[in-house]
């Protein structure tokens, strides 16, 4: 025969025995059969936080459904007011193009007749330095006037730039006040 084997301390030690379920049924019954009262108290018990759960649930759904509304309208009112200063600045800019244009022609039509006039002027001429003295003081002229034309065409301009750009400053300085 084999010699039987030699037990260590730890499985010689005596174990403690272990209850089962049906020793707890029989020590203990309420704990493992429940009442009705029992039941009920557990039921309302876990209620409670389902419901704030729902509530919680329900909040954040109507918010959602909120938000992106609220958030279209003040969307199509930036749009819009947008679009408004827009059109303020076109006819501003359209404007100013006309006054521009009409600055302009008229600019062309003062130098045309100043330069019919000079013409009529040396065919009157009767000598060379008559001649040398009038296209002297044509081109004298002429520089003058060109000076003061452009100074009053870019004062023009710049106010027409100016007015057509100030709505469109006005809209982008209070759409970013609205966002920050």
């Amino acid at each position: 025969m084999a010699p039987a084997p030699k037990k260590n301390a730890a499985a010689r030690a005596v174990r403690a025995p272990t209850k089962s379920a049906l020793d707890e049924a029989l020590v203990a019954p309420r704990a493992v059969f429940v009442t009705p009262e029992t039941l009920a108290e557990e039921v309302e018990s876990a209620a409670a936080p389902m419901a704030e759960v729902q509530q919680s649930f329900r909040n954040t759904l109507e918010k959602s459904a909120i938000d992106p509304r609220e958030a279209f309208a003040k969307a199509k009112t930036a749009a819009d007011e947008a679009a408004s200063a827009l059109e303020v600045s076109f006819a501003a800019a359209k404007d100013g193009a006309v006054a521009i244009n009409a600055k302009g022609f008229e600019a062309l039509r003062a130098h045309a007749d100043a330069n019919f006039e000079f013409l009529k002027a040396v065919f009157a001429v009767k000598s060379l330095p008559d001649l040398i003295t009038l296209q002297t003081e044509f081109a004298r002229k002429q520089v003058e006037t060109f000076a003061s034309q452009s100074k009053d065409l870019g004062a023009l301009t710049q106010k027409a730039m100016a007015d057509a750009v100030e709505p469109i400053k006005e809209q982008v300085a209070k759409s970013f006040k609205i966002a920050v």
